[in-house]
Order: C-alpha cells, then structure tokens, then sequence
C-alpha cells in the first residue's frame, strides 16, 4: 500500500464513519460502465463543499489494490449492483491531490516536478524492472510498465483543476502541468496504459483554450451533470429523512439551502446540511468556506450592468444567459455572460438550463450577494 499508489481506504473509512454519511455508492456503478471502453476519461466538475473529494476516496477504495475494502462496501448500496465483486480491489490507482501537492511543493513551479517524483518514486517499488532512477517524466514510466508488464491503470485526481484557478497568471507552471496532462490521456499511448480516469474540480475544461490536452474526457458540469445529477449533493428526499432523524423543519431548511434544479431533481448542498442539522441554527455554512473577496471582485467588474442583474435577481428575479461564451480562462472574462456562468460553477448561481436563466438558489447565497453587492457601493 503506497500514498499515492494503490492507497489504502483509510481517507474514505473516515468519510462514512462520520455523525452524516449519505451513501452514494451507486456512482461506482456508472463508472464501472466506463471502465476499458472509448468513453472512460471522466471530468466530474462541482463546487467546494459538494463531496468531490469523498467521492474520489470512495473511488480510490474501491478500486486500489492495495486494500481489502470488502468490508466496506458491503455495507453501502453498491454492494446489489452486478458489477460490484468484478472491480473491486482489482487495479493499480494512481491518486493525485493536485491542491495537496500545490501546498507541499511551497512554491507552484515545484509542484509538477514533485508530483511526478513522488509518484515515480512509489512505482519503482512496484515496478522496479520498468522504472528507472533516472525517469522524471510520468507518462513515459506508465507507457513502459504497460509494455513490459502489461499493467493498466486506473488514475483519479482531485482538484485537478487547483494550478490553473489558482495560479492562473503563472503561464509557465500552468503549461508544464498541462503538458504532463498532455502525456497522461492525449493520444495512443495513454489509451493502452490507461484503464480509466477520473478528474475532478471546480472548473469544466471542455472549452479551455488548450482543449487539446483533454479533448477525450466526458464532462459533467454545474450546467449539465446529466446522468451523474443525483450525485452533485444531497437530493430532496436524503434531506426529507435527515430533518426527520434530527427533528429540523424541512420547509425552512428548504428556504435556506436548496435551488439548485437539474431536471426535476432539487439538490442541496452537503456542506450546509451537515452542518444545520445537528446545531439547528439557519445561517450561511459552505459560503464562508469559499473565497468571498473573489465573488466581491467578479461583482466590482460589472460587465454589461452584472450588479443591477444582481440586485435584481436578489428580488427573486432571473436573468437570461449565454453559458457558451466562458471558455473556463479566469485571466479572460469578458463579458456579464462570462461572470455569470462562472458564478454558475463556483455555486454562487444556479441555472435553468431549459430557459437558459441564472437565479440566486437560496437564502444561504442570497445573504453573501447581499454583503457583496454593499461592499461595491
């Protein structure tokens, strides 16, 4: 068991320990429909707050080698689905916490470097006839054991998208982690190593400008999560039965944290249920949990009139918005569309996709425009 290659399931142990768990096990179901086919490069792009990680631990669990995790999954729902026994511990994983790495490295032009040196470093191990002491370059390591031993891998990386949000101005760094992604899933190679992968972070990358590195993904935004939309958070019904077990007023837990609609579905965010139903006190949870001076700065922009758009959907108000503009560049927003689709990812906004509106989901988000909106008076 390594800490990067084949981890254990410890990370995702403590997830369904926890006072709250809500099983979402049946999302291995889908994935596992992916698994050796064209279509197994998967972008699940969310919010913070909204499980991105716990989803990747539960997916690393079950999937690692390099742990028993029978024990674990009997419990959950996915345990009925016919393909659970088939996959389960069965594949090398390779787990990356880019924003963890961000944060080791100290400075961001370390962070690929140390990424791939750790990385490598654990596959020597494993793999010591296919990895050399000099090798720095994972892509290639990977093309090697493939051909040698004819290993595939399962690769999943969370916050995949930490380096271009967060040091978006630092084009070189940004280019040598997108190189390495280059080298991870473009091309022929990366489709024999490769076995699946799962990306996931705040932004979508289908419209980025350098599209190229990963062009073979299917996505699954905050406009569009399509098959995977009961996973985005908690649904209606996950939080009927917790305002039951802990005696919550569900009308009122509705008023201040639902509003994001996908189809019929409502979804609500995990990070404030969690946190309303033990302490029952309304107020703003996972808000404070994201940058609050960027949502002052998007709105002190004021593109096209973005703050009286703002003021009026406080009202209850909704504005009409063309999401095709954004091209997920955050030096590039050009335009209130752009400002507003962006909101729309980051969680600040929900959108009607059948109407093509955005709109203020909830009172837990409207309370943060407010601040905002007086902040930029």
């Amino acid at each position: 068991m390594g800490s990067f290659v084949n981890p254990g399931n410890q990370a995702f142990l403590d997830a369904i320990n926890e006072d709250i768990y809500i099983d979402k096990s049946l999302l291995i179901s889908y994935v596992n429909q992916r698994i050796g086919k064209r279509r197994k490069y998967l972008c699940v792009s969310r919010p913070r707050r909204f499980g991105k990680s716990i989803a990747a631990d539960m997916l690393t669990a079950y999937y690692s080698r390099g742990c028993d995790s029978s024990k674990v999954f009997n419990r959950l729902k996915i345990a009925d689905d016919g393909t659970y026994q088939t996959h389960l511990n069965q594949y090398d994983v390779i787990h990356i916490d880019v924003q963890w790495f961000r944060v080791y490295a100290q400075k961001p032009e370390n962070t690929v470097p140390l990424l791939q040196k750790e990385i490598i470093s654990e596959l020597q191990t494993i793999y010591p006839e296919c990895v050399h002491q000099e090798d720095t370059f994972l892509p290639m390591v990977l093309s090697r054991i493939n051909t040698k031993a004819g290993k595939q891998f399962v690769i999943i990386i969370d916050e995949w998208d930490s380096l271009i949000r967060e040091d978006k101005d630092n084009e070189p760094v940004i280019e040598d982690y997108l190189n390495l992604l280059r080298g991870l899933f473009k091309g022929v190679q990366p489709s024999a190593f490769i076995k699946l992968a799962y990306i996931t972070g705040i932004l979508p990358i289908l419209k980025y400008d350098t599209q190229s590195s990963l062009n073979e993904f299917h996505e699954f935004t905050m406009l569009d999560p399509d098959e995977l939309a009961e996973f985005v958070g908690f649904t209606e019904t996950e939080v009927i039965d917790l305002c039951e077990q802990y005696h919550q007023d569900f009308n009122e837990v509705k008023r201040w944290y639902d509003g994001y609609l996908f189809s019929k579905l409502h979804i609500y965010n995990p990070k404030a249920i969690v946190s309303v139903m033990p302490r029952g006190r309304f107020k703003s949870y996972w808000s404070k949990t994201g940058s609050y001076e960027s949502l002052q700065k998007y709105i002190a922009m004021n593109f096209d009139g973005l703050r009286d758009r703002i003021i009026e959907m406080l009202a209850g108000g909704r504005c009409a918005i063309d999401t095709e503009t954004f091209q997920n560049k955050l030096t590039d927003l050009k335009s209130r569309d752009d400002v507003m689709t962006l909101l729309i990812h980051l969680g600040y906004l929900a959108y009607d996709e059948y109407r093509g509106e955005a709109y203020i989901p909830n009172e837990e988000i409207r309370g943060e425009f407010l601040r905002a909106t007086r902040t930029n008076e």
